[in-house]
């Protein structure tokens, strides 16, 4: 069964709540608005879920794994405006055809481990999405410790995923956030786990999302500071998105082939090709990350 780990596709009462805010992010009709990047047209057919499905079993798709939009910063926002979204996403990604699982999110400015336990009793929660934005140094690790205590538990996986982009001055082109401070979270993210997340959840298993913004391949620099890249760690994973054979050949050259999933960040990009890449990435892979094998 060829297994996508990471596509966004947003339900109906998602795509209501957003139109009815009047604060960041918010839905006027179908355009995006964030603070940190350029208003986004979004494509209504792209949230189509009937749609998607026929299309993802035409092209022999088995699986599905849909994500909040971190870069939304819902999981972000403060008091009750989190864990409120955040429902609206679990109760709306849950309704969606049975071909679609999801990854559980979880406010990280209030964290509330025993709703997100509940959670993953769901049979089609494959696991815990926390933004990079959450997991940038070693102490905000630990903050969100409780939670990952009960991800480990229940064993099940995190992905890391690119939260919101931080406003900056001046016209930007509409790719900066994708290819500029999406890598660099992403980036901080694997060196915070280097460093603190492997000792306090030993079992858990951890995807990161576009190669973790290659921070691997640094491991030269690293070793020339210092640190030390260590062995490869079998409860590791790199997804694919955005990424193609170069970054890809590059990346398990130095974390083995073993550590890479496919996913494609589907509408904003296209999946790999499986006859031009290893079958492992579609299949063995992810399910040694989902804990299917």
């Amino acid at each position: 069964m060829l297994i996508d780990c990471h596509q966004h596709l947003w339900p109906p009462a998602l795509v209501d709540a957003l139109r009815a805010r009047d604060a960041f992010p918010y839905l006027r009709d179908w355009t995006l608005y964030l603070p940190g990047e350029n208003p986004y047209p979004v494509d209504p057919a792209a949230h189509d879920a009937v749609r998607r499905r026929d299309s993802e079993i035409s092209e022999g798709t088995g699986r599905v794994l849909l994500s909040l939009s971190s870069p939304l910063g819902i999981e972000h926002l403060p008091g009750t405006d989190a864990a409120a979204l955040i429902d609206i996403w679990h109760r709306g990604a849950l309704e969606l055809p049975d071909f679609f699982h999801l990854w559980a999110a979880a406010p990280v400015t209030d964290p509330d481990p025993d709703a997100l336990a509940r959670m993953l009793t769901r049979d089609r929660v494959a696991g815990l999405q926390l933004p990079a934005t959450a997991l940038g140094d070693p102490a905000a690790i630990e903050q969100l410790s409780p939670l990952l205590t009960v991800l480990e538990r229940a064993g099940k996986p995190l992905l890391v995923h690119p939260g919101p982009a931080s406003s900056e001055k001046g016209a930007l082109p509409d790719w900066w956030a994708a290819v500029v401070p999406y890598i660099a979270q992403m980036h901080r993210s694997w060196a915070a786990w280097h460093v603190a997340g492997r000792k306090l959840h030993p079992s858990l298993r951890i995807a990161f999302v576009a190669l973790a913004g290659l921070a691997p391949l640094h491991h030269e620099r690293l070793a020339a500071r210092g640190g030390a890249l260590g062995p490869p760690d079998p409860n590791i994973f790199y997804e694919t998105s955005s990424y193609g054979a170069d970054a890809i050949a590059s990346l398990a050259q130095v974390v083995g082939a073993a550590a890479i999933v496919h996913g494609s960040d589907r509408p904003y990009a296209q999946p790999l090709d499986p006859d031009h890449h290893p079958s492992a990435f579609f299949g063995a892979n992810p399910h040694r990350l989902l804990g299917l094998t």
